[in-house]
């Protein structure tokens, strides 16, 4: 998917942050980029094609160890180079105003990707 069919910009994440399967209690992968609509996360465990999760990550960079909580359609995966793991495309079904608006802020204080 190009940049300009995206419909929120996107910035790529430039530390390990692990992402946290709510229901399973179990990191699930790290991010790799946000938007404010979004994320692709490297996956380390198995996801199911069209199906929805409750994820949560830390985000330092927001400022303290500020945790997000959304709840996630995934929309795509396809294998990453490395054995077990998988590039995923979410589309954020829950987040809050809050949240929402620190990831903005986050997006568009830095470089996109």
């Amino acid at each position: 998917m190009t940049a300009e069919a995206r419909r929120s910009p996107r910035r790529q994440v430039p530390d390990m942050v692990p992402v946290l399967d709510v229901m399973e209690d179990a990191v699930v992968g790290r991010l790799g980029n946000l938007s404010e609509h979004g994320m692709l996360l490297l996956a380390s465990a198995p996801l199911h094609e069209d199906a929805l999760y409750q994820l949560r990550f830390a985000m330092p960079q927001l400022g303290g160890d500020t945790q997000i909580d959304v709840g996630v359609h995934l929309l795509w995966s396809e294998r990453a180079h490395a054995p077990g793991q998988a590039w995923a495309g979410f589309r954020f079904l829950t987040i809050s105003a809050a949240h929402r608006e620190l990831l903005r802020q986050w997006i568009n204080a830095g470089p996109r990707g």
